[in-house]
């Protein structure tokens, strides 16, 4: 799996003009499924970003986690992160998992953040057309992939 993260001050994803999920301080996740991807991949995918000191603390450091500060998820998948761009300018995707097989773990994931976090999750809309609207906050930008865990 292959997620990156925002921290945002506020964050939305409407579909067809209607805002399906929206939050304020907290993460705002894009969340790529490949074929290898299993239940291993969320657990720790999930207990790594909630576990992230990228919020600030009173000095001002970045030293605490979304957990700590109570803030939202807004989750979001999006398959083209497994874009591979190597040959042509044309990018192919056949890392990225088929639907049968990534509703189901996008669907853990968000059961997983929710445990992990204790609060529930908003989404995106699997497979729909989407705008997602954000505040990124500091700018805050961390890309996580669970098959280099770095």
């Amino acid at each position: 799996m292959r997620v990156v993260i925002q921290r945002v001050s506020r964050a939305s994803v409407e579909v067809e003009n209607q805002v399906i999920g929206e939050i304020g301080k907290g993460l705002m996740i894009l969340v790529g499924i490949e074929n290898a991807d299993g239940q291993e991949d969320i657990d720790w995918l999930c207990k790594k970003v909630c576990g992230l000191r990228i919020f600030d603390d009173e000095e001002g450091v970045m030293n605490k986690s979304l957990i700590e500060i109570g803030g939202g998820i807004l989750a979001i998948s999006q398959f083209t992160l497994h874009a591979r761009t190597k040959k042509g300018n044309r990018p192919s995707y056949i890392n990225a998992a088929k639907p049968e097989m990534s509703i189901p773990l996008y669907e853990s994931f968000l059961l997983a953040l929710e445990k992990e976090s204790g609060k529930k999750p908003q989404r995106g809309k699997f497979g729909a057309e989407m705008q997602v609207s954000l505040v990124n906050d500091g700018p805050v930008t961390i890309t996580i992939d669970s098959k280099n865990k770095e």
